[in-house]
């Protein structure tokens, strides 16, 4: 489609302001980890490192900072398993109800997260009468984060050729044979790229955490909110909000990154 000079002109500004309106702010809590005064007075009087230096010594960020990754890297564990087998029965068999059990599969991540973590807590703490702790975290977690690998590992088999299995299997080979020798090669970047996906949504999740957290655990997510009015964390409240920043752009960048070149690749 052929457009005007002024129609790009037109669309070059709206997507610079759109991208502005997004980008502007983070930019200012990134400057602002750096800000001497510590009441962020602007423009910023002077450089230092302090907050910083203060944030990777205080115990509380960096109990924060382990919780999120052990919450992330357990939700993205089971997300793998239980996603990729939900995968490969919605996309290579037929059963009554799989349009149904797809719809219900993919169902967490539209709603809204106050809604999924309501619901949640009433589960653990009403129906199974479990206490909240980093476990119920990690479960619920997973919920939502096998979503990701779901949809990336039913795009990948809905593009690879079946008759590799079908080969395998007349040739002797048993399912989990099959699985591992041909099936899981060809999935291996699309269930990466589900990964770090995962990953990255649980790290900076806070709406579901709050409702099926314990009392005494705290993701690095709800420790910025515990702090963010105090005015004593303040400066320190900016670089843990870079460092989160960080940690979830990364991981999508690569899952990115991996997907760009697995499909250039094919």
């Amino acid at each position: 489609m052929h457009l005007s000079r002024a129609s790009k002109w037109f669309l070059g500004i709206v997507t610079g302001l759109v991208l502005a309106f997004i980008y502007v702010p983070l930019l200012l809590v990134l400057v602002n980890s750096f800000n001497a005064d510590k009441a962020f007075g602007w423009p910023p009087r002077g450089f230092t490192l302090e907050w910083w230096r203060r944030a990777a010594h205080n115990d509380s960020v960096l109990t924060a900072l382990g919780t999120s990754v052990k919450v992330g890297l357990s939700a993205t564990v089971i997300a793998l398993v239980l996603g990729t087998m939900l995968a490969l029965a919605l996309q290579r068999y037929s059963f009554f109800g799989r349009s149904t059990v797809n719809l219900l599969s993919i169902l967490p991540i539209a709603l809204p997260g106050i809604v999924t973590g309501i619901a949640l807590n009433n589960m653990f703490t009403t129906a199974l009468g479990i206490p909240l702790s980093i476990w119920t975290v990690i479960v619920a977690h997973a919920t939502f984060c096998m979503i990701t690998v779901l949809n990336n590992a039913q795009a990948r088999l809905a593009q690879m050729n079946g008759r590799l299995e079908e080969a395998s299997a007349d040739l002797g080979a048993g399912v989990f044979r099959t699985f591992w020798s041909v099936t899981l090669p060809q999935l291996r970047s699309a269930l990466l790229a589900g990964a770090l996906l995962s990953f990255a949504l649980s790290f900076d999740e806070i709406i579901v955490t709050t409702f099926t957290i314990g009392a005494s655990d705290q993701t690095l997510p709800v420790w910025i909110l515990e702090n963010l009015f105090r005015p004593n964390q303040a400066p320190i409240v900016n670089v843990v909000a870079v460092v989160l920043i960080l940690v979830s752009v990364i991981p999508i960048y690569l899952a990115q990154k991996l997907s760009g070149e697995t499909s250039v690749s094919r």
